[in-house]
């Protein structure tokens, strides 16, 4: 069978590519190994996230942003210092612009629409010109995850029912078929037809063999999160040893194997030891798929301890740094740490990610955003309060720890230690100024209306009894995305060994590292993983289209 373009990977850059090159009149082929149910991909599971700058939602809470701004922040987290980085560099200038210019009334034209509060994620705690978002640019989409694949899918099966995309679940792609030096199409393995939910594993029972050539192939089949061997063997040593027990932030068909295919074919693979997960996961008490972890995004006033109950210093804050305190935990000699908090802090700081866990926003219902603001922990929260296996909630900081280490089994935790370290903190409350960092940054934190509003407590003491009841949290490595990927121009073409494009060969998405090869550097600022598969799907798509 011959088309035009050949598109690997229904996940979101998938969908948009697909999306550009119908619009240009091209046949597009669209493949992927899941169900049909997996549509979107990762994109459906997330929490709807994007990076704007100078946004109106931005400058109606009084927020000064631009972009030099961004820039700054962004070039100060990413610490680009190699080679392998000069394409990574172009394209994140690249998604600067998009992100302050192009892409709010991009998403906007297409019916996008944003909850009016900014968040502030990735705050840093180091210098002005180091790593961290100085300002919220955390734009949640209203409807979350959902609402972002929508359009595109809606999109995509206009396109089915004209003629110009053919979808084909269940089509594993084995290898990419080359001929004088041009990538010119692929070959794999039909599967079984399955009938697992969304997310959940499907089955590998091959019932069929194919072979597709066309003038373009895009690979947008995604990272290697869902598979831990291979983030265990590609683990930075800057972040210490590799833990040797994760929890998953995504299902197992996150496995990687098209990476492998593309270097195969003469694909460069550049820094593969580049990765973001996440340090504050639970267990999922409701699983959809095994070892399903969920990452609590926390306002920044619960006490973080390691495993042996020692409090982590700068930038150990949660919501600051996230790889930073990713390396204070692997230095503990433990894959696990813990929250303190009370009940006044996790009734407006913590949030879920993922759309399953926001049903109010994922609804679209004003009436259950509301109900946030009323006493009492949200739904979801309250559901982890009751069911989840990572939470202990007691009266007193006795009854606590105790409960800490029968938790664990490991009994590293002393009482009187733990009980001086949140006392030394809680003196600290007498004053509005003091020498605790943590301190000074929640103070400053609800200097900003919408932290103030729906995001972090009003300093207290923590072991006040009319703050309490006292809550721990066990916190878990959850894996989650790649830096690293296929080394693509700004024309989203994959290159070889020197550097030079493989003629017919494409890359998106998180497969080709959110663009070049590693936009993101060593470091996120996050709500540039949903763009970077906006921007380089809409690239790739744009440039096929023109072919």
């Amino acid at each position: 069978m011959n088309d035009e373009v050949i598109i690997i990977g229904a996940g979101l850059a998938g969908l948009v590519a697909a999306c550009e090159a119908a619009k240009a009149g091209k046949k597009v082929l669209l493949l992927d190994q899941e169900p049909e149910t997996n549509i979107g991909g990762q994109a459906w599971w997330s929490f709807g996230g994007l990076f704007l700058i100078d946004s109106p939602e931005q400058r109606r809470l009084g927020i000064h942003d631009s972009k030099e701004l961004a820039w700054q922040d962004w070039v100060g987290s990413a610490g680009y210092d190699s080679e392998d980085d000069e394409w990574g560099m172009q394209w994140a200038k690249a998604y600067i612009d998009f992100a302050a210019e192009e892409k709010r009334q991009w998403l906007h034209d297409m019916g996008v629409r944003f909850f009016p509060i900014v968040g502030w994620a990735e705050r840093g705690g180091h210098l002005a010109n180091g790593h961290g978002n100085t300002v919220p640019r955390f734009h949640i989409v209203w409807g979350t995850g959902p609402a972002i694949v929508a359009p595109f899918e809606r999109q995509v099966r206009n396109f089915i029912q004209s003629g110009l995309i053919d979808y084909k679940a269940r089509h594993q792609v084995d290898r990419l078929i080359t001929a004088d030096g041009r990538v010119c199409g692929v070959s794999g393995t039909i599967l079984a037809p399955c009938t697992s939910k969304r997310g959940e594993r499907s089955n590998r029972k091959a019932i069929g063999v194919f072979e597709y050539t066309g003038h373009a192939i895009l690979i947008s089949s995604g990272g290697i999160g869902g598979n831990h061997e291979l983030v265990r063997q590609n683990w930075p040593k800057r972040l210490g040893k590799a833990p040797q027990r994760m929890i998953s932030g995504v299902p197992a068909h996150v496995d990687g194997r098209m990476l492998a295919i593309a270097e195969q074919a003469g694909g460069r693979l550049v820094n593969r030891d580049r990765m973001w997960h996440y340090t504050e996961g639970i267990h999922n008490w409701n699983s959809v798929w095994e070892n399903h972890g969920i990452r609590i995004l926390p306002g920044p006033s619960s006490m973080w301890f390691d495993a042996k109950g020692k409090r982590f210093p700068i930038p150990g804050l949660p919501g600051f740094d996230t790889l930073g305190t990713l390396k204070l935990i692997q230095d503990s000699g433990y894959d696990y740490s813990w929250f303190i908090l009370t009940k006044s802090i996790i009734e407006k700081e913590f949030a879920l990610s993922g759309s399953e866990q926001n049903p109010d926003l994922t609804g679209k219902s004003i009436g259950k955003i509301l109900k946030r603001a009323l006493p009492g922990a949200p739904e979801p929260i309250q559901s982890f309060l009751d069911h989840g296996e990572d939470f202990i909630i007691k009266n007193t900081i006795e009854e606590l720890v105790e409960g800490m280490n029968e938790l664990t089994g490991e009994h590293l935790l002393q009482v009187d230690d733990i009980r001086a370290q949140i006392e030394a903190r809680d003196r600290e409350i007498e004053n509005s100024f003091g020498k605790d960092l943590q301190l000074s940054a929640i103070r400053g934190a609800r200097k900003y209306i919408g932290d103030k509003l729906i995001r972090v407590a009003k300093p207290h003491k923590l072991l006040d009894p009319k703050n309490g009841p006292l809550i721990a949290v066990r916190l878990h490595i959850v894996s989650r995305k790649t830096l690293g990927g296929l080394q693509t121009d700004l024309e989203a073409r994959v290159l070889d060994a020197h550097q030079k494009p493989i003629p017919g060969l494409y890359a998106a998405g998180e497969a080709a590292g959110f663009g070049g090869g590693g936009v993101h550097g060593y470091r996120s600022l996050e709500g540039t993983f949903l763009g970077g598969c906006l921007f380089t799907g809409r690239t790739a798509g744009r440039v096929i289209g023109q072919l």
